[in-house]
């Protein structure tokens, strides 16, 4: 009897594993499909990637990055991919150093009114960027600091820290507090409890944190569109300049976009595992 009852509901549930197998494989597919469409359009001439529907058979090059890295006589992509980098690692640098302690104050050693103070970083990312973009405009101007790297770190520092402070909080939360009570107790300082107690046990969470703000800040278009010009343009910027009054550059672009997507997917893929095992902690208990 008991075999009668439990086979049709593993035949449910194996029915149940496979349809989910299908549909994250057909999200993935539809995913990936712009991804194969800009690669495959880079290695396309103009007139070929101009093409409605694209023309999958026409003949392959190089011509679109030759382009983008200034070969055919455009600007150089080197100075735009070095300021993101700058301010991308500086930024998640100053994000971390800052966040660490915050979350260590709102979780292991928490003070008063700490949900207050949690809810107030999250409200800080419902304010449009836009809403603050004219008063930083104006005083990014008046002290001179308009197209200034350092300018675009703290920037980005001050938008991403939110976020990292409650994700390093979530995972501070799980850290039983008597390993903190036992450095403590042996006579570890806060400095010393932060870099070489917590940090090792949360450095899955740190990995996946410092990937979330290094690749929001890469991504970030609006405040480098209207602060910098030449000297502190980043690869975003830089993209926008493939969108001409003569017309779009399509190959050109895609051929840009592949290369600037670059270190984000190397970075993605080098700390998949750190990012995984991080955003799943406290999850399972």
């Amino acid at each position: 009897m008991t075999a009668v009852t439990t086979a049709p509901v593993r035949r449910h549930g194996r029915h149940g594993r496979v349809f989910l197998g299908l549909l994250a494989w057909l999200a993935g597919i539809v995913f990936f499909l712009p991804v194969a469409w800009m690669f495959l359009t880079s290695l396309h001439s103009e007139a070929d990637a101009a093409v409605n529907p694209p023309a999958v058979a026409a003949s392959l090059g190089l011509d679109g990055y030759r382009a983008f890295f200034g070969s055919g006589g455009g600007a150089s992509p080197w100075p735009s991919l070095i300021n993101s980098t700058t301010v991308a690692v500086t930024s998640t640098t100053w994000v971390l150093l800052l966040a660490l302690p915050a979350a260590y104050a709102l979780s292991v050693r928490p003070v008063r009114g700490w949900r207050d103070t949690l809810f107030f970083f999250l409200s800080t990312k419902m304010l449009p960027v836009v809403a603050g973009l004219l008063p930083v405009y104006l005083f990014a101007r008046n002290t001179g600091l308009l197209d200034n790297v350092w300018l675009m770190a703290v920037l980005h520092t001050s938008m991403n820290l939110p976020i990292a402070v409650w994700m390093t909080q979530s995972f501070l939360a799980d850290v039983p507090v008597s390993i903190v009570e036992a450095a403590r107790v042996d006579g570890a300082r806060l400095p010393t409890i932060l870099a070489r107690v917590l940090v090792p046990v949360l450095a899955p969470g740190i990995a996946a944190t410092a990937l979330i703000c290094c690749i929001l800040s890469w991504n970030e278009l609006l405040l480098a569109q209207v602060l910098t010009s030449v000297t502190a343009q980043t690869a975003p910027v830089f993209l926008t300049g493939f969108i001409t009054g003569e017309g779009l550059f399509l190959a050109q672009l895609c051929a840009a976009s592949v290369v600037v997507s670059l270190p984000v997917l190397a970075a993605g893929l080098a700390a998949q595992d750190k990012l995984v095992q991080g955003l799943s902690l406290g999850a399972v208990k």
